[in-house]
């Protein structure tokens, strides 16, 4: 392999990162074969088909001969490399050709893959002269190399699909994470903490990137905890409650998985978890989705927070008479066999999603 065949491989493994994909490669693919146009399409099994050019777009009279023709793919057997002439079957297809000499292209080698997700691709050089024979070999030497590059493209999206749907769920859970160094500075954060900072006053995105606290105690402790996490990462992790309605819950656990960092060096992980409900939203739901009185449905929600009923009744400003009474009625009316059934049944109901 020649220094400018490796530096064309290499461009062809780096074009995830190109924007558009792979333009450096079909730019470098061009040059190399002489050709006036590379051309990359991808027909996915769903979705729109995807074109990626360098020099030349491939005009639409040779795009729809690929991906439009009724069995296209049974014109290309996957992995050899086609000249203009193979692919033409009758004399209604030698239309084609005028067609593409009008637009300056009278030569053409393509080549067919497929990946693992069955997309199809179509890697393509034209122009207006004979591109040789090397240009076909040059093809299909980069034949294994861009099936490799576009299942790691398949990867890729699977990976990016999958953390969107996390991200979705954490943001519905209200849960989020973040990262600091031994000074309390953000270092890393998921999606959606910025949502849960948006939504609370108790915690923020403070100057210098310092994540800073409403509470003093809360602050000095977690600066406290942030340098001794820096000199010993066993040192024990420590939970903190930062609001009780709507509640929000914090853990702060040394950073599991040290690395050289070219940035901060991240020391702590700060967990939080939280209700974006107040109590009285969470009350006026339990009402819709049980059906319960307004009433019950308060008492309801302090047991689901742990409170015995004579807790519940105490707070609530009821006899514990009266609360065992709408106790009854509550687990008639969800269906709970006990106050550790009702907590099941309504943290396990859409409640805990939304």
């Amino acid at each position: 392999m020649n220094t400018g065949e490796a530096d064309l491989l290499a461009a062809l493994h780096d074009g995830l990162s190109d924007q558009p994909l792979w333009s450096r490669f079909l730019d470098m693919l061009a040059n190399a074969t002489g050709a006036s146009g590379a051309s990359l399409l991808l027909r996915p099994q769903q979705g729109p088909i995807v074109h990626l050019f360098s020099g030349r777009i491939l005009p639409p009279v040779l795009q729809q001969r690929f991906v439009d023709t009724p069995n296209a793919t049974g014109l290309m057997r996957e992995g050899r490399v086609y000249a203009l002439p193979e692919l033409i079957r009758d004399a209604d297809d030698a239309t084609i050709i005028p067609a593409l000499e009008m637009q300056g292209i009278s030569h053409i080698r393509s080549l067919r893959l497929t990946d693992a997700s069955a997309t199809d691709a179509w890697l393509t050089i034209a122009g207006d002269r004979d591109l040789g024979a090397a240009a076909g070999s040059l093809l299909s030497r980069l034949g294994p190399h861009l099936k490799i590059a576009l299942n790691n493209l398949l990867a890729l999206e699977r990976e990016r699909r999958q953390a969107s749907i996390s991200s979705e769920m954490m943001g519905r859970l209200n849960f989020g994470w973040l990262t600091i160094d031994a000074r309390c500075r953000i270092v890393d954060q998921s999606p959606n903490v910025q949502e849960i900072l948006r939504r609370t006053s108790l915690l923020r995105h403070g100057r210098y990137d310092r994540l800073t606290f409403a509470s003093a105690a809360i602050d000095r402790d977690v600066a406290a905890l942030a340098k001794a996490f820096a000199h010993d990462f066993h040192a024990r992790p420590r939970a903190f409650r930062l609001s009780q309605d709507p509640w929000m819950d914090m853990f702060v656990t040394p950073m599991p998985d040290r690395r050289p960092s070219a940035g901060s060096q991240p020391v702590a992980m700060l967990y939080l978890s939280g209700d974006r409900w107040s109590r009285d939203d969470r009350c006026e739901q339990l009402t819709d989705l049980f059906g319960l009185l307004p009433s019950e449905a308060r008492l309801a929600w302090a047991m689901a927070q742990g409170r015995s009923i004579a807790e519940a009744a105490q707070d609530l400003g009821l006899t514990v008479e009266t609360a065992r009474n709408y106790s009854k009625k509550i687990y008639s009316k969800t269906g709970a066999g006990g106050q550790a059934d009702l907590v099941r049944i309504i943290f396990t109901s859409v409640l805990a999603i939304i």
